[in-house]
């Protein structure tokens, strides 16, 4: 009996002119808000934050872990090599943010915010797919 393995990769057609223009502006603007409105804040101690993560109950050294996170997603999203796995991790870091708001801070109706955010991460994860493959190139 014969084994046929498949080795070949199909090619991944690149977005549109008009989807890739809409893919930057969202990329930019949302990897701007990641690491100035977001990261940011919760390296320089923002009362709020910090607040936040006292409930939490985790420590400091979370609330630097997250903030770490978001800014190094918000700037993998302005690097076109790494914006696909960016957005792939910031889909995760604000599927787990709502669950965080929805469970550990008892704020369910703030939950619904981060998983809008998630689904566009995904999409353009999905769309940036290419750069997957760029990326695991750089990793090697």
């Amino acid at each position: 009996m014969a084994t046929i393995a498949a080795t070949q990769t199909l090619p991944v057609a690149a977005p549109s002119k008009l989807r890739n223009r809409v893919l930057w502006t969202l990329q930019i603007v949302l990897g701007l808000f990641f690491i100035f409105a977001s990261g940011l804040p919760k390296f320089v101690g923002q009362a709020d934050a910090v607040r936040a993560f006292q409930q939490i109950g985790w420590g400091d050294w979370f609330r630097y872990f997250t903030g770490l996170v978001e800014v190094s997603g918000g700037i993998g999203l302005l690097v076109p090599r790494l914006s696909g796995p960016a957005a792939a991790g910031l889909s995760i870091t604000t599927v787990l943010a709502a669950a965080t708001q929805a469970f550990l801070l008892d704020a369910p109706g703030l939950a619904p915010f981060p998983l809008v955010l998630a689904g566009v991460f995904a999409w353009i994860a999905y769309e940036r797919r290419a750069s997957f493959a760029t990326f695991t190139d750089l990793v090697k």
